[in-house]
Parts: C-alpha cells; sequence; structure tokens
C-alpha cells in the first residue's frame, strides 16, 4: 500500500484507490490492445495487478506481471521505455487535470501468496494453529 505514514498513518483515501483502479483499467486494456508502437512490448501478455497513486495523484505505481512469469526483467525496461506513451494515453483517457508519472513494478503478490501458503504447511506452524483451536 501507500506509505502510512506519510498520510498520518491512514491508508490511501477513497479518490486514491478509485483513480488507481480507473488507471489500471486503462493500462490493462491498452497493453492488451496492443496500442503501444512498440513490436517487443506488444508480443507479451501482460497483468497489470494494482495500480498505486500518490496523495497528491502525481504518481502512479504500477504493479505488472507477464503471462506465466517468463521475462519479467524485459517486461520492466519494455515498459519504462515505452512509459511517455503509456502515460500519454492514461492522461487522455482518465480525465485528469495532470497525467502522473508511471512507475513500474513487479507484482509479487503470488510470491507472497505461495511463501504464505508453504509457511502454514510448515509441521510446528499447524501444531500451534491447533492448539491454539484447543484452548477455547
Amino acid at each position: 500500500m501507500n506509505n502510512p505514514s506519510a498520510q498520518g498513518g491512514r491508508g490511501p483515501s477513497q479518490r486514491q484507490l478509485r483513480v488507481g483502479e480507473h488507471i489500471r483499467r486503462i493500462l490493462s486494456e491498452t497493453l492488451q490492445r496492443a496500442e503501444i508502437h512498440d513490436p517487443d512490448l506488444n508480443r507479451m501478455s501482460i497483468t497489470v495487478g494494482e495500480v498505486r497513486v500518490t496523495p497528491d495523484l502525481k504518481i502512479a505505481t504500477a504493479f505488472v506481471l507477464p503471462l506465466g512469469g517468463e521475462g519479467q526483467d524485459d517486461l520492466i525496461t519494455l515498459l519504462a521505455r515505452n512509459k511517455g506513451e503509456l502515460r500519454r494515453i492514461v492522461g487522455k483517457k482518465a480525465g485528469l487535470r495532470f497525467a502522473p508519472d508511471l512507475r513500474f513494478r513487479l507484482d509479487d503478490t503470488f510470491d507472497r501468496m505461495d511463501a504464505t501458503r508453504a509457511l502454514f504447511e510448515r509441521d510446528e506452524v499447524r501444531r500451534d494453529l491447533d492448539d491454539d483451536g484447543d484452548d477455547k
């Protein structure tokens, strides 16, 4: 999420969430339809899992992952190379006064879910969880 200390300990505002989701949809559709003038980027199937925007809406960080997980390093490079065109498209379609600066990061949500799932499968964790249920 956004840095809670920058917002007084609160999470993102409704406006940030709404704008982030709107930008996520725009990026997803743009990349799916291969609207970018870069054949290398257009060859990739890309998932845009989330977009987080700063409170002032000046920076939007898109969390992306190539379908199948292959080509992750190339993906960030290609998106950075086409950042200007993507920003122009987002600015045009989002209806915001200013187009946010786009930043791209690999989406590690699935990796974290796998790690959490593996943690819960460990014998000592299962034993601790079972013990907690017996105390009640």
